[in-house]
């Protein structure tokens, strides 16, 4: 049985510009400003490093600590809390295929309170390429403390071809297919599928989506039985509906779902940071990155698709 690390699921856009020999992308308008930049030098985190911090002008010169976060001691007194603070980041894609990555980077307190998490997601990043950009924290809430810290958290890469759409994007087959945030109860998980039109046509599906578990390699994961309907896990309502054609008009949406729990027991417990769904048996595959945290059970459940409203 293979074991993956977890990674939570969780997409966002990245305007990416390209320059010859490197790529450069900005998020949260992070194109730097007056302060004091200071480079780092800690290793990447799958690829993924932050190459240097940059504070407002007048603050303490940001460190490296041995955790790998990055900190700035001091702030300028009166400035909102992260107030100058960004990030400039590298991608190396030192595999051999072209991949989209997500990537979670948090903006701390020196206490290590998150402020901030900024998910930027980097597509088409070639083989043997490398990727820049910079990141500022959102927006924060009235009295919180200042961001002293900025580390790389989670990295999910997935294939180019593969990866699902950024909003307001079709694909070529007209069809968008995404996977929410999920649900979590009494150590019960769900997470919703969304299939929708986004073409011309209409578009049918009947039955179930067809999922493969992949681990952190996008390896087959084993010794997980996959079942039609809940398979006993739980009685949640629509799961064990007997599964019947939904016609998707352009614009319209179905969903379907997900379940499993995240029991431990004896044995090894199974994490699942990939999975690759079909909408049916010929349709094209997108990878998600819902973490199916397993635990030992080896089971998990699949909704058929429903009709959504719009």
């Amino acid at each position: 049985m293979r074991r993956s690390l977890p990674f939570l699921p969780a997409l966002a856009a990245l305007l990416l510009l390209t320059a010859c020999g490197s790529e450069h992308a900005d998020a949260q308008n992070g194109g730097g400003g007056a302060g004091e930049r200071t480079q780092v030098t800690e290793p990447a985190v799958d690829g993924v490093r932050i190459t240097s911090v940059t504070v407002p002008a007048g603050s303490a010169t940001p460190s490296a600590s041995d955790d790998g976060r990055v900190k700035a001691e001091r702030l300028p007194t009166g400035l909102a809390a992260g107030s100058g603070v960004s990030a400039a980041y590298e991608i190396v894609n030192s595999g051999t295929e072209e991949l989209t990555y997500t990537v979670l980077f948090e903006f701390t307190t020196s206490a290590g309170e998150v402020m901030s998490n900024e998910r930027v997601t980097v597509r088409s990043v070639g083989a043997g390429r490398t990727v820049r950009g910079t990141v500022r924290p959102g927006t924060l809430a009235p009295g919180a403390s200042s961001v002293t810290t900025v580390k790389v958290g989670e990295v999910t890469k997935v294939p180019a071809d593969e990866a699902p759409t950024e909003p307001g994007t079709c694909p070529p087959s007209g069809i968008r297919v995404s996977a929410d945030d999920g649900d979590a109860a009494m150590g019960l998980r769900v997470v919703g599928l969304v299939l929708e039109n986004c073409g011309d046509r209409d578009y049918t599906v009947d039955g179930y989506p067809q999922v493969s578990l992949l681990d952190e390699n996008h390896e087959p994961v084993d010794g997980v039985k996959i079942f039609k309907g809940s398979g006993g896990i739980s009685t949640v309502t629509g799961f064990d509906d007997p599964p019947r054609p939904v016609t998707l008009k352009p614009g319209e949406r179905a969903s379907a779902g997900l379940m499993w729990r995240n029991t431990t027991g004896f044995g090894t417990a199974v994490d699942v940071p990939y999975v690759r769904v079909r909408a049916k048996s010929d349709a094209t595959p997108v990878m998600v990155t819902p973490h199916l945290d397993l635990g030992t059970t080896g089971k998990l459940g699949v909704g058929p698709w429903r009709s959504m409203p719009r």
